[in-house]
Parts: C-alpha cells; sequence; structure tokens
C-alpha cells in the first residue's frame, strides 16, 4: 500500500524482532562471523549490492545507519544516501568525489561560508579552480564553464541572503556540458523539495538541522543518483567519513517528526514575515513578496518554506544593528538552526563571505532569524520591541 510521507516517517523502521517502534542502536567495530567462509560470503554480497547493509567491519555502518541510509533515500527519492558526521562532510565528499588536480568546479556565489573557503582557498593546494556564478544571471554559469568543468555546486537559496534560482536551467546547461550537479538542500529538505528528482546528480542535507530537530546531533546526509554512485561509493570507502550508531539514532528520531516541525516552522516563519514585511528599515530576504523572481522560482520549485530567513536592514549606526539583536529575549544568538528555538545573528562580513555578485551598500546590514516552534505572538512582540533601536 502506498503511504504518504507523513504516514511513512511514523510508521517506519520499526524493530518487529525486539517489539520496539524504534530500531536497536548497534555499535560495533568488530564484525563476528561463525566462519572464514562467512566473512568471504558477506564481502561477496557487498561487492554485489554495497547498498544492502552488508557489512564485515564498522567502518561500514552497523543495522542502525543502514536503516537511516534506507529511509532518507525513500525520502529523497534517491539511489542511495550516504551519511557523514557532520554536514560539511558531505559537502566535502560530494566534491572530493568528481573532481581531481588540473579540474574546475563552478560554484553559487552566495554558498554557506565553509564551503565557500573550502572551494576558493583549500581546493588551490589540489590544483583545482573554482569559479563562482551569480544566482540571478545563469549566464554566469555559460561565460565561466569549460571542458575542465566537472561539477556546479548549487546552494538554494543562498545562504544568509537567501537567493532562489531557476534550478532547471542549471540542469539543462550542466547536461548538455556532461557536468555533475549538486545541490545543498537543508534550508528545504526533501519534505519541500526532492532534488534528485527534479534532475540533480546529487543532494546534500546537513542533518544537524532540520532531521535532528533538536540541536543535540551532528551528521551530514548525501543522496545520490545511480550515475554519481559509483564515484561516490569509491571516495566514501577510503575517507572513512562515517556516522555513529548513536546519532543516527538521534536523527531516526528526529525524522519521526519532521512533517510536523517543518509546517510548524513554516507558518510561524509566515507570521513573523508578514509583520517584518510592513517595517520600512527592512528588506524581508524570504519568499514572501509575490511579484519578486525570488518568489516566482521558490513557488516554481518547493512545496514549502522552512523557518531561517534574512533581513537586510538600513542602518548608518552599526552598533544599533548589534543592540536589536542582542535585545531579543526569546532568540537565542549562535550558530546552527533547525531546532526547535529560535535564533539570530548579525551576519559579519566574514560570515557571509567574499561575495562576488553581493551590492550590500555600507549602511546595509545581514541579520539571520531561525524562527522557531514558540508562539509566534511572542516572537513578533519580541521583535517590536527590539526593533527600535536600530537607527
Amino acid at each position: 500500500m502506498k503511504k504518504s510521507i507523513n504516514t511513512f516517517l511514523k510508521h517506519t523502521a520499526k524493530d518487529f524482532h525486539n517489539q520496539s517502534v524504534n530500531p536497536p542502536v548497534v555499535r560495533a567495530s568488530t564484525i563476528i562471523f561463525k566462519s572464514l567462509q562467512d566473512i568471504r560470503k558477506m564481502q561477496k554480497k557487498y561487492k554485489k549490492d554495497p547498498r544492502g547493509g552488508h557489512f564485515d567491519y564498522g567502518r561500514q555502518g552497523t543495522s542502525t545507519t543502514h536503516i537511516l541510509q534506507k529511509i532518507l533515500s525513500e525520502l529523497e527519492e534517491s539511489y542511495h544516501t550516504f551519511l557523514t558526521p557532520t554536514g560539511f562532510g558531505s559537502v566535502f565528499l560530494a566534491i572530493f568525489s568528481v573532481v581531481r588536480p588540473g579540474d574546475e568546479i563552478l560554484v553559487a556565489d552566495p554558498v554557506y561560508f565553509p564551503t565557500r573557503l573550502f572551494t576558493e582557498t583549500f581546493l588551490k593546494d589540489f590544483k583545482i579552480k573554482t569559479k563562482f556564478y551569480n544566482p540571478h544571471d545563469l549566464k554566469t554559469i555559460s561565460r565561466n564553464i569549460s571542458n575542465k568543468t566537472k561539477l556546479i555546486f548549487v546552494e538554494c537559496p543562498g545562504s544568509n541572503t537567501f537567493e532562489f534560482q531557476d534550478l532547471s536551467k542549471i540542469i539543462k546547461i550542466a547536461k548538455r556540458k556532461k557536468v555533475f550537479t549538486v545541490i545543498d538542500n537543508t534550508w528545504a529538505t526533501p519534505y519541500f523539495f526532492k532534488p534528485i528528482k527534479l534532475g540533480f546528480d546529487m543532494s546534500i542535507v546537513s542533518a544537524t538541522k532540520y532531521y535532528s530537530g533538536h540541536s543535540d546531533v551532528m551528521g551530514g546526509s548525501l543522496a545520490v543518483n545511480k550515475k554519481a554512485f559509483k564515484l561516490v561509493e569509491k571516495t566514501n570507502k577510503i575517507t572513512g567519513l562515517r556516522l555513529s550508531p548513536d546519532d543516527a539514532y538521534l536523527i531516526l528520531r528526529g525524522l519521526r517528526t519532521l512533517d510536523i516541525r517543518l509546517e510548524k516552522h513554516q507558518a510561524n516563519a509566515k507570521k513573523v514575515a508578514a509583520f517584518l514585511s510592513k517595517n520600512k528599515k527592512v528588506t524581508l530576504l524570504y519568499p514572501y513578496k509575490k511579484d519578486s523572481f525570488n518568489f516566482r522560482m521558490w513557488k516554481k520549485y518547493f512545496k514549502g518554506a522552512s523557518g531561517l530567513m534574512g533581513l537586510r536592514i538600513k542602518a548608518k549606526n552599526k552598533s544599533s544593528i548589534k543592540k536589536f539583536v542582542n535585545s531579543l529575549k526569546l532568540f537565542g544568538y549562535g550558530y546552527s538552526w533547525g531546532g526547535f528555538e529560535s535564533l539570530a545573528l548579525h551576519q559579519e562580513i566574514v560570515e557571509r563571505g567574499n561575495r562576488n555578485y553581493l551590492n550590500l551598500k555600507k549602511d546595509e546590514h545581514i541579520v539571520r532569524l531561525h524562527i522557531g516552534l514558540e508562539d509566534p505572538k511572542d516572537l513578533i512582540n519580541d521583535l517590536k520591541n527590539a526593533m527600535k533601536y536600530i537607527r
């Protein structure tokens, strides 16, 4: 019987052998076999089907991590899903699975700052060149793509500034040039958008965020299509990037309520966005304004919007922006997001990255908000009280 994603998340991974609604946490480094012949049989099974949960050593995973992989693969509608200890581990795995010395990659200009740092500086040591494209001018992809380009790295929406892109056009260009594509889909998760189904080769989600939902675990997932699987599987073996069974269990726990939490994050964020959109000092960086390019692109590809948004605030006094953030009582000040709690962060230049296509005036500042699961009326009152400090 075909089940909706809401029912699937509640009923998957039950452990009928132990009569438990949750799978057991299996911790193992050494896997014991009855004979040497059984080891060889298992290794043959793994070689024939690397996705089948056949283990001869703990680095390949355990039944706990295998269950999480199966659930995420169904959620993503992907050929397979790899697990990493952090979200950025999935960024690393995706890139190094495809590129080699002498290659080039194209990266969206507003990517997550560690991704930008990694691609723009670290990859230079490996003789890999990075070029950045304008998310709202895809001609910058066509102009910068070459026969050395092996990968287009997309983040949609863009980190901090939340640019939405025409994703089908990017895939079309990549397929024509026979270039791999990967997208960081942490903002939406496959609950709101399924990149593999659209045509991306790889899809990254930081499980630290909405998959977990409780701000108590770190992890990453890299969903792939059949074309990318062999390359990623080979690199995955060598790198040893593995998620622990305990962390996998916590992510499995969070996934049970992913749909309910994301719907509530979205509902709260819409109410907060409606309030903020009326303030003349603030330009809302969220798919709210219906006549905007960002809204049209969001509507074209996404089924919903999560709780993360940006504020482009006009203020001559930078210290007043900091005072605005520091005056918030219900918003925590800290990195990450996707948990049950609301967060606020003033994005300094170093956190925004050395952007090529960001036209930010001297009196304009970026503040990132994560709208949590609190009562939205309380959040709006908190923001209203703090906004008076902006000068």
